[in-house]
């Protein structure tokens, strides 16, 4: 569902937020509030690009698909980002699914439009500069995967979900945890059992809430902390 929008309304998403008033302006009327609702998938692999996504507290994986069906998470993008990041570096599409990962809501804006915005005006540089902090998580994310044990690989993600939907509650099953870190949901399981009775966080159906985040930061691996500093060089701010 899209609903219209007006300058008037506050802006969620950090990359528009940070346009020019003008430039804002000119933009706004070629995006589109719309709802981000669970699962709901924004682009397939190897598909044409159609539509740019900048979340405001909704969060979107970028995800592999094996040919298997197996799926691992890559990267995550929520209000500090956007989608479709193929067609700002010339190409309208990537062998990667979108899917969002934590609902809410986000302003979508036509592929066309966002390619004939290259090189014209802030949002082109910011988003290029977005496009180097969002490759440095996959790279961390990447070297993570292999190198880490699954309580800091677990702390560290929880804690890239908490940054984007900035609440405390995290709407996420086990299974998807799973899914998204490529490892069994019983190892998923006991790993957050292991935080909950260390007192960093509490557990309830489909729902993990961020007691400790302090603790919890000192569980990550150190991945965490370069992406966030990789975030806060770039665009000034935590993601």
């Amino acid at each position: 569902m899209t609903t219209p929008t007006s300058i008037n309304n506050p802006i969620e998403n950090q990359i528009l937020a940070a346009l020019p008033a003008n430039e804002y302006a000119r933009l706004l009327p070629h995006m589109e509030q719309m709802a981000l609702t669970h699962g709901k998938i924004l682009t397939h692999p190897d598909e044409p690009i159609e539509y740019c996504y900048f979340p405001h507290r909704a969060t979107i994986s970028v995800v592999a698909v094996m040919r298997d069906g197996a799926e691992v998470e890559v990267g995550v993008i929520g209000g500090e980002g956007m989608s479709g990041l193929p067609i700002v570096l010339g190409t309208s599409r990537a062998p990667l699914q979108t899917m969002v990962q934590i609902a809410d809501s986000g302003m979508r804006m036509r592929a066309d439009v966002l390619r004939a915005e290259a090189g014209r005006g802030e949002l082109h540089r910011l988003i290029l500069r977005y496009a180097q902090a969002f490759f440095v998580q996959t790279a961390m994310t990447a070297a993570c995967n292999r190198l880490h044990r699954l309580d800091e690989r677990l702390a560290r993600w929880l804690l890239m979900c908490q940054d984007r939907v900035k609440s405390d509650k995290l709407e996420l099953t086990h299974e998807f945890m799973a899914v998204m870190l490529g490892v069994r949901r019983a190892g998923v399981t006991e790993t957050l059992g292991l935080l909950q009775r260390a007192g960093l966080i509490e557990l309830a159906r489909g729902h993990t809430t961020i007691l400790n985040r302090a603790e919890l930061e000192l569980t990550a691996c150190e991945c965490y902390g370069v992406i966030t500093r990789e975030f806060e060089r770039l665009l000034g701010r935590r993601a």
